[in-house]
């Protein structure tokens, strides 16, 4: 018989059986030892992934200003303006990469003395490096306005355009790449994948008047060298055909496995580009839905054969065919 007192509530967070929680504990811990990936236990150096993004969110501010942050901007202000995200940039771009290097270094169990210097030095050059990075997204800006006849003005581009939001973060992060710079590239890659569902990797080689409309599904490799003004749909993928393995099964790195895309080509939605020796020669067009593992000369028009359609008519529905409506 039960006596009809209600049953004691289980605090939230608290297991029915609370002398469970010391071998649970203990468990949890065992996991740690035994493999020691997916933990940062006893290391000493890790980046912030929300300091990182803090840049990229000062980055756009000085690319693009009075769009991001303040609205209020005058000729009277701006200088200001500019002097103080350029020194809050500095000191914490400077941070983030000494951590990075340094992350680096310990993993390699090597020393870390250097890298203080080594971070003032790569920030130093990127910030020198942000008049010449503007005046290419400002031609990243125009191919985006000149190449979709929907934007009404450049302001709806740099407001809400995700393409443009992916190709600004791409622009820093490649020249973070370049400079040696690990872990970082990829953290503001890929937080620019997350809001705009562009995937395109820091390693990449872009040229000036970039355009990507829609940018959903976008993924362009490591490898990929793309020239000036091309343009991607959504969907496109520039990727890899396998990845070459050396005698042991391990994956070979360093090695060229993205197509090329030359000047002034165009890919339409969903075409697929795989091989680091295919080339899309300079101003051809790569229909929808393509898939190319061979190189096209220059001025080339790539497309699938139409597929067999079947079209029913109102008279046809008391036929036995299927109904695919929901």
């Amino acid at each position: 018989m039960t006596s009809g007192k209600p049953a004691e509530p289980v605090a939230r967070g608290q297991s029915a059986s609370a002398g469970s929680l010391p071998s649970l504990v203990d468990a949890m811990l065992e996991s740690y030892r035994d493999d020691p990936r997916g933990h940062h236990i006893n290391k000493k150096f890790l980046p912030s992934r929300d300091e990182i993004i803090r840049c990229v969110q000062m980055l756009l501010q000085l690319f693009y200003p009075g769009y991001y942050g303040r609205q209020d901007l005058t000729d009277e202000t701006i200088r200001f303006h500019v002097g103080c995200l350029l020194t809050e940039l500095r000191a914490t771009l400077a941070r983030q990469v000494e951590l990075c290097l340094c992350h680096q270094a310990e993993a390699c169990a090597g020393c870390t003395d250097s890298c203080s210097g080594e971070a003032a030095r790569v920030t130093d050059a990127l910030l020198a490096a942000l008049p010449s990075l503007r005046k290419t997204l400002l031609t990243d800006v125009q191919a985006a306005y000149d190449g979709d006849p929907a934007a009404a003005n450049l302001d709806e581009i740099i407001l809400a355009y995700p393409g443009l939001l992916a190709v600004t973060v791409y622009r820093v992060a490649h020249e973070l790449y370049a400079m040696g710079v690990p872990l970082m590239p990829r953290i503001m890659s890929e937080w620019a994948h997350t809001n705009t569902g562009a995937d395109i990797h820091p390693g990449a080689q872009i040229g000036g008047s970039f355009f990507i409309d829609h940018a959903t599904g976008i993924v362009v490799g490591e490898t990929s060298h793309l020239g000036a003004s091309v343009k991607l749909y959504q969907g496109v993928t520039l990727g890899a055909l396998s990845h070459p393995k050396d005698d042991r099964g391990r994956v070979i790195r360093g090695t060229k496995r993205h197509p090329s895309v030359e000047d002034g080509a165009t890919l339409y939605a969903n075409a697929t580009v795989l091989g680091g020796q295919t080339v899309v020669g300079e101003g051809s067009v790569v229909g929808g839905s393509v898939f190319l593992t061979k190189s096209v000369p220059k001025g080339a028009k790539v497309a699938m054969k139409p597929p067999e359609l079947t079209v029913r008519g109102p008279s046809d529905a008391q036929r036995n065919e299927p109904d695919f409506e929901i």
